[in-house]
């Protein structure tokens, strides 16, 4: 792969704005789906409805920004001198840590027998969901060696300890993916999506080409007794592209923005693209609906052009017309994605081990829960933001 001469060697504020908003309403939504009687268009809609809520569509944004962020990482490590088996290398640590991670998350979620463990199991999330911190943190030059290697090396320790100490329900020693948890269900798609991405050196109609592939396998593993749906490893293939669909949708809007010189104001092939997405969207939807928890293709398409409006208007306001100071509220999270996301965790575990509680109850329910988010996610930034000048950031 060649270093691209482009866009892609400058910072687009305009991603950052668009994670940043993501996180911030990823973490809204996580600390909504604690309180009681809200709207329903407040929580995700359930599996067998055809209808999706904005909720359903901050998980597919994410993964979007992170097919979109792909090419500009790819010309960093090339613009630093790195080789392919560092890039590989690389690619590979970080899709593990994610999948790692998840199921962790979901192991600590549920699935144990609290009766036979030796450890609470809320001290077992606790220590789950606060070793990724020392093992990944983006350490500065100037820390000790020595103590690096303790708390990376016994972060490690910990969380192979956690495995053999968990006790599932069924009697059996050690976790399982009940299912890979939002960071797995990334890593996967990362994993996928990128081995391709590099492959075909980011040819952008290769790449549309593995977009409609992930679409196909989607709709294949959905339909019933499809050769995809009736044999396993495909059947588990598929499921991840789901997934990648979203994430090769952004290294597609990516590419069309900044790999080549747009003569025009208006984009036009993204404006085709984004009516691309909603045709196919809709078109899809009588054959298996709009859904978020079954992952049909009708939800990733419809989701992908969504979140390229979002971003069109987004790269319009700051980048066009230079608009930024508003972005600068998101910034921490933007800065700092998968330590704001773990943090609420660590958090709540740390409340049940101790059995405190950070608000009344009053605050669990209907209109004062909704303005308790919104706080809570308003001071997740905050400590984010001190976080981050303190050096405090996961990196992958």
């Amino acid at each position: 792969m060649k270093i691209k001469e482009n866009l892609f060697n400058q910072r687009i504020i305009s991603i950052d704005a668009l994670r940043g908003i993501t996180i911030f309403v990823m973490i809204f939504v996580n600390e909504l789906a604690s309180i009681q009687n809200v709207p329903q268009w407040m929580k995700h809609m359930p599996a067998d409805a055809d209808a999706m809520t904005f909720v359903d569509l901050v998980f597919p944004a994410f993964l979007f920004i992170v097919g979109m962020s792909v090419p500009f990482a790819f010309n960093a490590r090339l613009l630093k001198g790195d080789s392919t088996k560092t890039i590989w290398t690389h690619t590979l640590k970080r899709a593990l840590a994610l999948i790692i991670i998840g199921v962790f998350m979901v192991n600590a979620e549920y699935g144990y027998d609290a009766t036979k463990m030796i450890i609470a199991p809320a001290f077992w999330g606790l220590l789950a969901y606060t070793m990724p911190i020392p093992i990944w943190n983006k350490y500065p030059k100037d820390f000790p060696l020595w103590l690096k290697n303790v708390l990376q090396y016994g972060g490690i320790v910990v969380l192979v300890t956690l495995y053999f100490l968990y006790i599932q329900d069924t009697g059996e020693r050690g976790m399982t993916p009940k299912w890979w948890g939002i960071l797995g269900l990334i890593g996967w798609a990362y994993l996928f999506t990128v081995i391709y991405y590099w492959l075909v050196s980011g040819n952008l109609w290769a790449m549309i080409g593995f977009l409609v592939f992930c679409v196909a396998m989607n709709s294949l593993n959905l339909t019933e007794n499809s050769f995809v749906q009736n044999t396993s490893w495909l059947s588990f293939i598929a499921g991840h592209l789901t997934h990648g669909a979203l994430v090769s949708a952004g290294i597609v809007i990516s590419l069309l923005f900044f790999d080549r010189k747009i003569e025009n104001k208006i984009n036009w092939p993204v404006i085709a693209f984004i009516i691309l997405f909603f045709a196919v969207g809709f078109g899809l939807r009588p054959l298996f609906g709009i859904s978020k928890i079954q992952g049909t293709p009708s939800w990733t398409m419809i989701s992908a052009g969504i979140c390229t409006i979002l971003f069109y208007f987004l790269y319009w306001l700051m980048e066009v017309k230079k608009q930024t100071k508003w972005s600068e509220f998101f910034m921490p999270a933007a800065a700092n994605p998968l330590l704001i996301y773990i943090l609420p965790g660590v958090i709540y575990y740390f409340c049940k081990m101790l059995n405190f509680h950070i608000i009344p109850g009053y605050f669990r329910v209907g209109v004062p829960g909704i303005i308790w988010s919104l706080v809570f996610s308003t001071i997740m930034l905050f400590v984010m933001k001190i976080l981050n000048k303190y050096k405090i950031q996961l990196h992958l």
